[in-house]
């Protein structure tokens, strides 16, 4: 079934990338992906903010955007699938084309933004797996047009109250015009305060994650820093995609806008994601994003402070069995530097 599954990716890549994407979807809905049936190994599971994680590979937002296919995402070998974004009001995003690969580069350029159908119809896709296994975030986003985004974040939070067991607010996005200036610290330490009173009026009370930009200067990585320490946020994501467009790029598309995700983004993704680890001193965990298409790219995120991984991009490029290869990898190479668990060897290298 993996080998069938490899080759229908090869497929895949010659069709345009957003078709490839809806068309990869549609196949999962229809149970037409590979599905992991052994356990993973008892040294990849750990606990993050409260919840019991099988392994630390995680599916990032972007993939199932609308909630249509966390159960069979999760059947790949995840341990662990965040859905969105999500914003209140549905959006179409921005005009196509509008996802773009680098081969030569293992990469990929998107500008979608924040296309979905809205938060009444993935609520209700949400409502209908609510009690099904799995650790399921929701990846929570603003719509293009709103006067209030602040509004947004909590809208959705408090409406989907109990259909997820996590939440992000995303406001690193590059392709929303403005969504970035809520890294601002006043911006942000507004932002905190009403999502973490928000939390409060909520049955479930879940973790929230903020997921942060990789492209930050010192100053705005220190203000950050002391606004999550004075809030009762749960831990952060690092990273989303860059803006950034470095020299080695090799492929024709590397000048168009948009976010650039995949092999170019592990290193910067990991060297702010150490910067963070360091200056919050496992005062908050850290779910580290960023170029991950290997074991040894999940286990150096590991050793440079992050309690969990995720990754998307790569599984253009890998196949849809990436996920089980990492997890099936990942204990090796935690047994050979000595580490009886995951939670040992986060921040080792630090």
């Amino acid at each position: 079934m993996m080998k069938l599954a490899a080759l229908g990716a090869k497929v895949l890549r010659l069709l345009p990338p957003e078709p490839a994407h809806n068309l990869t979807v549609k196949a999962l809905k229809l149970g037409l992906g590979p599905r992991r049936t052994t356990p993973a190994s008892k040294l990849l599971a750990t606990r993050i903010a409260g919840l019991e994680f099988p392994n630390p590979v995680g599916l990032a937002a972007g993939f199932d955007k609308n909630a249509e296919v966390p159960d069979a995402a999760l059947a790949l070998g995840f341990g662990f699938v965040e859905i969105g974004a999500v914003t209140p009001r549905a959006q179409p995003g921005n005009a196509r084309p509008r996802v773009f690969r680098l081969p030569a580069d293992g990469a990929v350029i998107n500008r979608y933004g924040f296309n979905n159908d809205g938060l009444g119809v993935i609520a209700s896709r949400l409502a209908e797996r609510a009690h099904k296994p799995g650790i399921l975030g929701v990846n929570l986003g603003a719509n293009k047009d709103s006067v209030d985004r602040i509004e947004d974040y909590v809208t959705s939070l408090v409406a989907l109250d109990g259909l997820a067991q996590f939440f992000t607010v995303n406001i690193s996005s590059p392709n929303t015009p403005g969504l970035r200036a809520l890294q601002d610290k006043a911006a942000l330490d507004e932002l905190l305060a009403r999502v973490v009173e928000a939390r409060e009026t909520m049955k479930s009370r879940p973790p929230i994650f903020l997921k942060l930009a990789p492209d930050l200067t010192d100053e705005d990585r220190a203000d950050i820093v002391a606004s999550l320490l004075a809030s009762s946020l749960d831990g952060i994501i690092v990273s989303n995609t860059t803006l950034a467009r470095p020299d080695s790029l090799a492929t024709l598309h590397a000048s168009q806008q948009g976010g650039l995700s995949g092999r170019p983004l592990f290193q910067p993704s990991t060297k702010i994601l150490a910067e963070f680890a360091r200056a919050l001193d496992r005062s908050l965990p850290i779910i580290g994003v960023g170029g991950v298409s290997s074991a040894r790219d999940a286990y150096t995120k590991i050793l440079k402070g992050a309690s969990l991984v995720q990754l998307y991009t790569a599984l253009v490029y890998e196949g849809p069995g990436l996920a089980a290869r990492i997890v099936d990898d990942l204990p090796e190479l935690l047994s050979a530097d000595g580490f009886a668990c995951v939670a040992e060897a986060v921040g080792a290298d630090l």
